[in-house]
C-alpha cells in the first residue's frame, strides 16, 4: 500500500532495516524533512545519493530503493547542524516524487519479506548455515568488528532480519550493500551476501598471509622498508605490473638507444645492475637514479647545424651591434677557417671592456649568426670549486657543476657558452673557482673535461667559449694565458650618437608605446643626454636617460587625450623633463695656469680629463698626496718629486731648494678612486710650473709614465684618452713614442683635431706643455732649457756635487773669519 513520506537523502551510506545509525544532518531540505517526520509520525524514507559530491541532488541522482525509518532522538547542534539517531524498520522503494519547495516528499510502496515455502524451508536452514558461519570467520579475520556480533548473528532465527544485520556490518562496497538492499527475495539475498563474504574472506587472508611474509623478513625499527615490501607483496598477489621494474626496463632501453661514449655506456650499465639488486624506497636508489637521468639528459651526440655563411654572419652582427670592429672581424674569421677545416677547435674569445659597451649582448648576436644555441652562465660572487666542476656524489643534494648543466638546459654540445663576469670569481675554503676554469677554457684539455659528479670524460671541444670581463688585473694569469684577450673601449661620443639613433631612441619609443607617434630627437638632444646626462664607456645608462624622457612624453600623450601626433625633443626639452643636468667632463681652463696641468686618464666611466695641481709652500721638505690615489699613482708622484729634485740645476734651482719648502700634489674630483703610472709627466709638468712660476698651456693634455731618468714609458687606453681630451676642447695631447702604434685606433676626426706630440723624454714634454719666459725671466738656466741651449744629461749630478762642494768652502771660509781658524 501506497504511502507518503519525507525522503532524507544519505552521502556514501545506506542504513538496513533492523539497524540504528547516527546521522548528523546540516542541508536544511534534510533538516526541513526531519522536522516534517518529526512534526507526524517519526517516519522517515533514507535513501542513498548516486554521487556523494553532489550537494542539491535531484530525485533522478538519488537512488529508488532505501530503508524507512524511525527517529529515536533528535538533537540539534550549536552549530545550527541536526543528530539524530535513526533505526531501520522496513524496505521501501520510490513510486514517484510529490512537490514540494522545503523538502523532498514522496510515495513510497513498503516491500515485504518474500514468504518462504516448506519447500524452500530446508535449503533455506542450511543456506542461513553457511552464512552464519563464513560470517564467523570474517570476524576472526577482521579485528575491527567485535567478536560478540557473531554470537548475536547467530542467535537470529529470522532469514532476512539475519541477512540485513550481516550486510550492516561487513565492509562491502557501497554498491554492493545497495544492491543488496535492493534485492528482495530473501533467499537470493543470503546467496549474494554469501558470496561477497567469501570475496572478503579471501582478501583478508591474502592481507594475512602478506603481513606474516614481510614480518619476518623487517627489522625493528623499518618502517619505511616494511611498507615497500608490503605494497610489493599486494602487488605480486593481485598480479599488478611492477612499476620499478617497468622503470629499469625503460632506463635500460634508453641507455640502448642513447648514442654516448663507450666509457659512459659502461658506467650506466654498472649502475643499472645496482640499481636492480637496490630496494626502490631507499636513499641511494635515489642517488643512482638521478645520476643516471643526469648523464642521459647530457647532449652527447646532439648538436645544432652549425651556419657558416660569412656574409650573413656579418650582416646580422652589424644589425646587432654598431662598432665593436675587433670581435666582429675574430667571430667572421673562425667562421671562414670553419668552413675550411671541418674539425677545428672552438676559440675561446675574452672580451674586455667597461659597463655597457654590448659584451652579453655581442656574445647573443654570435650564436645568432652561426645558428647555434646560446648558453649565459653568470661567474659573479661564485666561490666554491665545486660550482664549476660538480659536488662528488657522496654528498647529499650533490649535482653537477654548472658548465655540465649548462650543456644539458642547451641541449646541444656545440652551443655559444657565455661565461659571464669571469673577472668577479672569488675564492676562499671552499677552493679557487678560476682554478678549475684553467681546464674549462684549455682547448688542449676540455676535450675530456670531467665533472665530479659525473666522473666522466666529456668533449667541450666544440663548445665556443665567450667570456666577459671588466678588467684583467683581477683574472689570474694563467687563465688569461688560455684565453684569446679581445680589448673593446668605450664608444666615442660619434659611436653613442648613432647607436642612440638607430637603436636606442627606436627600440625605447616602442617599449613605452609611442611606436606610433612620430617623436624626433635632435642632434643637440642626443648630444646633451650624452654630455650632460650620462656619464659612462657603454651606453646602458644612455638608453635609461633616452627611456625617461620618452616615458615623460608619454605621460604628457595620454594627459592631452592621444590627440598630437609628432612631438620634437630639442635640448631645452631635455632639460625640462629630465631636470638640471647631472654631469659635466673636464673641459680646457680660459688661461693658462701656474702648477696646473691636464692630465688624461681612464675611469670605469670611460677617458677624462685629470687635472693635477701642485702647490709650494714654505716648509721642510714635506711631500702631501690628496685625491684619492691608488699606490701606484702615489709611488709616480714620489718619482716625479724624486726626479725634479735632480734636475734642480737644468731648472735653476739650488740643489737643497727642497729643504725649505712643502710640496701639495692634489687630484680633484677625490671622490672617484684614481690609480695607475700614466699621470708621472702631468705631476712633473705641474711640479716644475709651481717651482718656477710659469704657466703651464690650458690647451695641452698629456698622459706618460716616467722613470728617475726622464724618460717617458708606454700607458695604456690611448684612444679613450684623446677622445677626452677632444671632448675637453685641448688642442695638443703629448703622449709617449712608444705609443705611436695605438693611434691607428683612433677615429680620424679626432686625430685630425688633435695635435699629437711624441715624447722620449721629459724634455719633450716640458717644452712643449710651459710656456716660453719672457726675455728678462730672472731664471737664466730654465730660458736656456727651455729654449735647447741647455741639454741636462747624467753629468747633472756632477754639477750638483761641485755645488755643494762649493757652498761647504764658503761655509767653512765664513766660520774661520769669524770665529778664527779650527
Amino acid at each position: 500500500m501506497a504511502r507518503k513520506i519525507p525522503l532524507l537523502p544519505l552521502r556514501e551510506l545506506i542504513v538496513f532495516p533492523h539497524e540504528v545509525v547516527p546521522l548528523f544532518v546540516g542541508r536544511e531540505k534534510s533538516i526541513n524533512a526531519l522536522e516534517e517526520a518529526m512534526a507526524s509520525d517519526r517516519s522517515i524514507l533514507l535513501c542513498a545519493q548516486k554521487k556523494a559530491k553532489v550537494n542539491d541532488p535531484r530525485p533522478d541522482g538519488i537512488h529508488t530503493f532505501g530503508t524507512i525509518g524511525s527517529i529515536i532522538q533528535l538533537l540539534r547542534l550549536p552549530d545550527g547542524t541536526v543528530k539524530v539517531l535513526v533505526e531501520g524498520k522496513s524496505r521501501a522503494k520510490i513510486g514517484r516524487y510529490i512537490d514540494h519547495d522545503k523538502y523532498f516528499l514522496v510515495e513510497v510502496d513498503v516491500v515485504e519479506p518474500s514468504v518462504v515455502t516448506v519447500e524452500e524451508e530446508p535449503e533455506l536452514a542450511a543456506l542461513m548455515r553457511s552464512v552464519q558461519a563464513t560470517f564467523e570467520n570474517y570476524v576472526k579475520l577482521n579485528k575491527r568488528v567485535p567478536p560478540e556480533l557473531a554470537a548475536s548473528v547467530a542467535s537470529i532465527d529470522n532469514p532476512s532480519r539475519m541477512a540485513d544485520t550481516i550486510a550492516a556490518h561487513v565492509n562491502f562496497k557501497l554498491s554492493a550493500k545497495q544492491e543488496l538492499l535492493e534485492t528482495e527475495s530473501v533467499r537470493a539475498r543470503l546467496e549474494k551476501l554469501y558470496e561477497l563474504m567469501q570475496n572478503e574472506i579471501e582478501i583478508l587472508q591474502v592481507e594475512k598471509k602478506i603481513r606474516t611474509r614481510v614480518k619476518k623478513q623487517m627489522e625493528k625499527n623499518q618502517k619505511e622498508y616494511y611498507l615497500n615490501e608490503q605494497m610489493q607483496a599486494i602487488q605480486k598477489e593481485l598480479g599488478s605490473q611492477d612499476e620499478f621494474k617497468n622503470e629499469i626496463a625503460e632506463l635500460e632501453e634508453k641507455v640502448r638507444r642513447k648514442k654516448m661514449s663507450a666509457e659512459a655506456t659502461d658506467r650506466l650499465k654498472k649502475e643499472l645492475r645496482k640499481l636492480k639488486m637496490m630496494s626502490p624506497m631507499s636513499a641511494e636508489a635515489t642517488v643512482v637514479r638521478n645520476y643516471i637521468d643526469t648523464v642521459l639528459a647530457l647532449p652527447w651526440d646532439e648538436r645544432t647545424v652549425e651556419k657558416l655563411d660569412v656574409d650573413e654572419a656579418e650582416k646580422i652582427l652589424d644589425q646587432d651591434h654598431y662598432g665593436l670592429e675587433k670581435p666582429k672581424e675574430r667571430i667572421i674569421e673562425y667562421l671562414a677557417v670553419r668552413s675550411l677545416v671541418p674539425k677545428l677547435k672552438g676559440p675561446i674569445l675574452c672580451l674586455v671592456g667597461p659597463p655597457g659597451v654590448g659584451k652579453t649582448s655581442l656574445a647573443k648576436s654570435v650564436a645568432r649568426a652561426t645558428n647555434r644555441k646560446f648558453v649565459r652562465v653568470s661567474l659573479g660572487g661564485v666561490r666554491d670549486e665545486a660550482e664549476i666542476r660538480g659536488h662528488r656524489r657522496t654528498y647529499i643534494g650533490a649535482m653537477p657543476g654548472k658548465i655540465i648543466q649548462g650543456l644539458r638546459k642547451a641541449g646541444s654540445n656545440n652551443p655559444v657558452f657565455l661565461l659571464d663576469e669571469i673577472d668577479k670569481i672569488s675564492m676562499d675554503f671552499r677552493g679557487d673557482p678560476s682554478a678549475a676554469m684553467l681546464e674549462v677554457l684549455d682547448p688542449e684539455q676540455n676535450q675530456a673535461f670531467v665533472d665530479h659528479f659525473l666522473d666522466l670524460d666529456y668533449d667541450l671541444s666544440d663548445v665556443l667559449f665567450l667570456c666577459t670581463a671588466n678588467s684583467l688585473h683581477s683574472i689570474p694569469l694563467p687563465l688569461q694565458d688560455r684565453m684569446e684577450i679581445i680589448e673593446l673601449t668605450g664608444y666615442t661620443d660619434e659611436e653613442k650618437g648613432k647607436i642612440c639613433r638607430q637603436y636606442l631612441i627606436p627600440k625605447q619609443l616602442e617599449a613605452n608605446g609611442l611606436a606610433s607617434v612620430e617623436v624626433t630627437f635632435t642632434d643637440q638632444a642626443v648630444g646633451e643626454l650624452i654630455h650632460h646626462y650620462t656619464k659612462e664607456a657603454g651606453v646602458r645608462n644612455l638608453e635609461r636617460a633616452v627611456g625617461s624622457v620618452v616615458r615623460k612624453l608619454a605621460r604628457e600623450y595620454i594627459k592631452e587625450g592621444k590627440k598630437k601626433k609628432a612631438y620634437k625633443v630639442d635640448v631645452r626639452t631635455v632639460q625640462r623633463l629630465l631636470g638640471p643636468q647631472k654631469f659635466r667632463y673636464n673641459v680646457a681652463e680660459t688661461n693658462d695656469q701656474i702648477g696646473m696641468t691636464n692630465g688624461l686618464a681612464v675611469t670605469i666611466f670611460g677617458g677624462d680629463l685629470l687635472p693635477a695641481e701642485v702647490t709650494v709652500s714654505a716648509g721642510k721638505g714635506k711631500v702631501t698626496l690628496t685625491g684619492k690615489l691608488g699606490e701606484v699613482m702615489q709611488e709616480s708622484a714620489q718619482a716625479a718629486v724624486t726626479y725634479v729634485r735632480s734636475r734642480s740645476l737644468s731648472f735653476g734651482l739650488e740643489p737643497d731648494f727642497y729643504e725649505h719648502i712643502d710640496f701639495h700634489v692634489h687630484f680633484p674630483e677625490g671622490a672617484v678612486p684614481k690609480d695607475g703610472p700614466s699621470a708621472g709627466v702631468t705631476i712633473v709638468t705641474s711640479l716644475v710650473s709651481a717651482l718656477l712660476q710659469v704657466p703651464v698651456r690650458k690647451d695641452v693634455a698629456m698622459t706618460g709614465e716616467i722613470n728617475l731618468r726622464g724618460k717617458v714609458l708606454p700607458i695604456g687606453g690611448l684612444k679613450d684618452k684623446l677622445l677626452a681630451a677632444f671632448r675637453g676642447g685641448m688642442k695638443t695631447v703629448i703622449c709617449p713614442r712608444d705609443n705611436e702604434k695605438d693611434l691607428q685606433d683612433v677615429p680620424k676626426n679626432v686625430l685630425k683635431a688633435l695635435e699629437v706630440k711624441l715624447a722620449d723624454t721629459i724634455d719633450d714634454v716640458l717644452r712643449a706643455a710651459l710656456s716660453m719666459p719672457p726675455e728678462d725671466h730672472p731664471n737664466a738656466p730654465f730660458r736656456k732649457f727651455m729654449s735647447g741651449e741647455l741639454v741636462a744629461g747624467p753629468a747633472d749630478w756632477r754639477a750638483v756635487a761641485q755645488y755643494l762642494d762649493e757652498r761647504r768652502r764658503k761655509d767653512r771660509a765664513a766660520h774661520e773669519s769669524e770665529h778664527g781658524p779650527h
